[in-house]
């Protein structure tokens, strides 16, 4: 079965255990969020329907959105900005962000051995972790190049459709 189809399914179960439908609306907005590499934004996610002729409301955009965040398809994530952005979770993908307080670009990136420092810091304080999110602000490689300089180290500006990328 095809990963966008597989989602719908599981979104589908996850919204029967609460008692609710899955409606034509919230199925193409799974498409698009499955269909989308990159961290998007909920105002970005209605523009793109209503440029898809697909007859959506704010609030359904937001609501569903909550609704696949709770569902565990969807992180929701803060990268610098005033608001937050989403992406889609992709199997076992946990990832962490660098993020440029320059240009916007975000930079995805795993590291086993910091994973595991973590989860050695939270037996040691007797913690039980549900989710963690790191992100680390500062200057890329190539603004630092060309001695850019951001606005404000703790904000970004804006992240770009193009400014996120992995590196492992």
């Amino acid at each position: 079965m095809p990963t966008i189809e597989r989602e719908i399914g599981r979104f589908q179960d996850f919204l029967a255990r609460q008692g609710l439908k899955l409606t034509q609306e919230r199925t193409a907005l799974v498409r698009e969020i499955f269909a989308t590499h990159y961290h998007f934004e909920a105002d970005e996610l209605l523009f793109k329907m209503k440029q898809k002729s697909v007859k959506i409301s704010r609030a359904t955009v937001y609501r569903t959105l909550e609704l696949l965040v709770k569902s565990g398809l969807v992180r929701r994530v803060h990268l610098g900005e005033e608001h937050y952005h989403y992406e889609h979770v992709r199997g076992d993908s946990h990832h962490d962000h660098l993020v440029c307080t320059a240009c916007g670009t975000v930079i995805e990136f795993n590291d086993p051995e910091l994973e595991q420092r973590q989860l050695e810091i939270c037996a040691r304080k007797k913690f039980t972790p549900t989710f963690h999110n790191l992100q680390i602000l500062g200057v890329c490689d190539s603004c630092r190049r060309k001695g850019e300089q951001p606005a404000s180290p703790d904000r970004v500006t804006s992240i770009g459709e193009g400014a996120m990328r992995l590196r492992k």
